[in-house]
């Protein structure tokens, strides 16, 4: 049986604890790697990063010590998360001794394709009323005005570093893509998940899970299934 090591990248405004159950709930042969970016959670106190490329150099110098044992890596991001994810992908793909075997991608439009309205530099109320329109969700820590004023710095700079972002290079990946969606998400359609296909050279697979745009959230069993599937762990169904 192979064992995948699944390198999880967050959304914004979240961190690595947002993975801690999926191992429970991983079929065998799949072991959860939640990468913990700077500026939450235990990281609190450490300024978080603003541009994606000093967070994937990061990510890549974290996990790259945690993939002995692997007998294949896969990449799994949401959102902001997502783009995070293929540029480490690119950095993996180039590294000895490492077998990519899949990059997951979610809630996102391909890597070229940013957004056109923005929410950094806006004030607070404005700038929190534009993140929940394009996360579809609000975290209920952000309604409490002393933890709000504790994660808005974090949010901001995740929010500046996504709306930023320009992909690292034009070259397409030689590593099989899955562009996954919730069904009833109304952010990120299909037409948008299939700008994915543009990503890779190899093979190109979008899927649909039952939900909205944070269908993680809620159907993580039903997500690391379908990665199961795709990897080709032993009791994936």
């Amino acid at each position: 049986m192979k064992t995948t090591y699944l390198i999880c990248l967050p959304f914004a405004g979240a961190g690595a604890s947002f993975f801690k159950d999926w191992q429970a709930l991983a079929p065998e042969g799949l072991h959860i790697v939640p990468v913990q970016l700077p500026g939450r959670e235990e990281r609190f106190i450490d300024a978080p990063h603003t541009e994606v490329a000093r967070a994937v150099e990061e990510a890549y110098s974290a996990t790259l010590g945690q993939l002995a044992g692997a007998d294949q890596v896969a990449v799994f991001g949401h959102s902001l998360g997502a783009v995070l994810a293929y540029e480490l992908a690119h950095q993996l793909a180039g590294t000895q001794g490492v077998s990519l075997a899949r990059l997951f991608v979610s809630g996102s439009p391909g890597p070229w394709n940013g957004r056109e309205s923005r929410a950094t530099g806006l004030d607070d109320e404005a700038f929190l009323a534009q993140v929940r329109e394009f996360a579809g969700y609000n975290h209920p820590a952000l309604e409490h005005p002393e933890m709000r004023a504790l994660l808005l710095p974090m949010l901001r700079a995740d929010v500046e570093m996504h709306e930023n972002y320009r992909p690292s290079s034009d070259k397409p990946l030689d590593v099989a893509i899955t562009a996954l969606r919730g069904r009833d998400d109304e952010l990120v359609d299909s037409a948008l998940i299939a700008q994915w296909r543009e990503a890779t050279t190899a093979e190109f697979a979008p899927a649909e899970l039952d939900g909205g745009h944070m269908y993680l959230a809620d159907g993580a069993e039903a997500l690391l299934q379908l990665i199961a599937a795709e990897l080709g762990t032993a009791d994936a169904r």
